[in-house]
């Protein structure tokens, strides 16, 4: 097989690749610093804050693996090019809002582009990179990219908001047209065949989902006995049983039921998606504590938010490591305990919180042990699978992984709301506007949620608990998984 690129990775086709992916995760954290300043001058209510995420995450997650069978199926070079226009297009239409509604829309539709165009990315980076020293450097900087845009989406997204809250977007557009005229090109298509397509369980499945999180976020402000707020609920969960019934009769079903045979696979995707959630629904309401209840800019809150990264990229290290010598539960029933406490801790602060040392220290213990968590899960998923089934695998324990984010900040921004609303009725609107007693009745609804999700972390302990893998099944693991990177 003839490779475009065989001896090194560096140029315009690893721009291409590593610029999408690090779009895409930009593009998943750029929004949550922006969302104060979008309260103020598009009035953005409690829920549509929360949607401008959701809106994003749920389509992204729900129709990820409806977009890797796409590029199996057309060509993933030309999925990636169709993907990354749908989302420059999107982020146009995000820029110019004049809405809440137009806001959510684009939104989707971002989250729709990027679900058919990051899942070729990695495998267009087998087909462009011969094996040996340029693919293992390509694989290096693509993966380096996740990393990268955590930090950056933070620094970025405040410094631009700082500016102007629509340049958030803007800037995608021409990211976005470079990659596609680089991919046009540059990239070399994979070979594909046309497989059947469930397309009906991609769609009922991301719609129950939706439904779900649009009667859990509105909820308290249409009230829970709304019609439309209880059918949406009903319907949800109904459409979900269709889902689970649908995919039993599919011949190539999106979610194989042959992957949840096992018990502590089972365990761990549920692990993933509450280690996921706790993240998504932290970084979320700690951003909006930052700058709401203790005013601090975009950009502050940006930089404030980094020792949260990095205290993430040394837990991962550590875990990596870790895991060939103890057993996965305690590693992770160990994290999930001290996240535990520290979370708690964060539910008790209010407006006199200092950065340093409090918050600095509590973001450090956190993000370090969210950190070991997302690294270890994601391993305990491979254990025993050959080498066929990794890409799978791999591909369902990533889509619980991004749907806990969207599906936390959906359900809990109406927790925090009600928590609000029951210290200070009066506390809605601009919070420019707002007096002390109603920002401290906003930042405890804030910091409740930090005890909702101690709660929620104490669970995944103790689903943790029950995971009987040993440090060799863990080490053979992650080597599977690194041969399957590199071939």
């Amino acid at each position: 097989m003839q490779y475009p690129v065989t001896k090194r990775a560096f140029g315009l086709a690893i721009l291409v690749l590593s610029g999408l992916q690090l779009m895409v995760v930009l593009d998943g954290t750029v929004m949550i610093l922006a969302l104060p300043r979008l309260q103020e001058q598009l009035g953005l209510s409690s829920a549509g804050s929360a949607w401008t995420v959701t809106a994003y995450g749920l389509p992204f997650a729900g129709l990820m693996l409806l977009g890797g069978r796409l590029g199996d199926s057309f060509g993933r070079k030309r999925m990636l090019i169709l993907g990354v226009a749908l989302f420059t297009i999107a982020s146009a239409f995000c820029g110019t809002a004049q809405n809440e509604a137009w806001l959510i829309a684009a939104r989707a539709l971002q989250g729709t582009g990027a679900a058919i165009a990051a899942p070729t990315a990695f495998a267009l980076v087998a087909s462009t990179y011969a094996p040996g020293p340029a693919r293992n450097q390509a694989v290096a900087i693509f993966g380096s990219m996740v990393g990268v845009g955590s930090v950056g989406g933070l620094v970025i997204g405040g410094a631009l908001t700082q500016v102007d809250w629509r340049w958030i977007f803007w800037i995608n557009v021409p990211i976005g047209l470079l990659i596609v005229w680089g991919a046009v090109y540059q990239l070399r298509d994979t070979a594909h065949h046309r497989m059947s397509m469930d397309v009906r369980g991609a769609i009922l499945g991301t719609l129950a989902c939706v439904s779900i999180v649009f009667g859990a976020t509105e909820g308290p402000e249409m009230g829970w006995g709304s019609p439309v707020i209880l059918g949406t609920l009903i319907g949800g969960f109904v459409l979900l049983i269709v889902f689970v019934l649908a995919e039993r009769n599919v011949d190539n079903p999106l979610l194989p039921w042959s992957l949840f045979d096992s018990r502590d696979r089972v365990m761990t995707f549920a692990a993933i998606f509450l280690a996921s959630g706790v993240l998504g629904a932290t970084t979320f309401f700690v951003a909006q504590f930052l700058q709401n209840v203790l005013r601090y800019s975009p950009l502050q809150a940006g930089l404030a938010s980094i020792p949260f990264t990095l205290g993430a990229g040394v837990g991962t290290a550590v875990a990596s490591k870790a895991c060939m010598y103890v057993k996965a539960r305690w590693l992770l029933l160990a994290a999930a305990a001290v996240l535990s406490g520290a979370l708690y801790f964060g539910s008790t602060l209010d407006s006199s919180a200092d950065y340093f040392p409090t918050l600095l220290v509590m973001m450090s213990i956190v993000g370090f042990c969210i950190g070991t968590a997302i690294v270890i899960l994601p391993l305990c998923v491979l254990v025993g699978v050959d080498m066929a089934h990794i890409g799978p695998l791999s591909a369902v324990g990533q889509m619980f992984m991004n749907m806990g984010t969207p599906f936390a900040v959906g359900v809990l921004s109406p927790v925090a709301l009600s928590r609000t609303l029951s210290l200070d009725k009066s506390a809605t609107g601009k919070v420019s506007e707002m007096a002390q007693h109603q920002i401290d009745a906003l930042g405890h609804g804030y910091t409740f949620v930090l005890l909702v999700c101690a709660l929620g972390t104490a669970v995944m302990g103790l689903l943790a608990l029950t995971l009987r893998y040993t440090p060799q099944q863990l080490a053979q693991a992650q080597h599977a998984q690194d041969e399957a990177q590199k071939s």
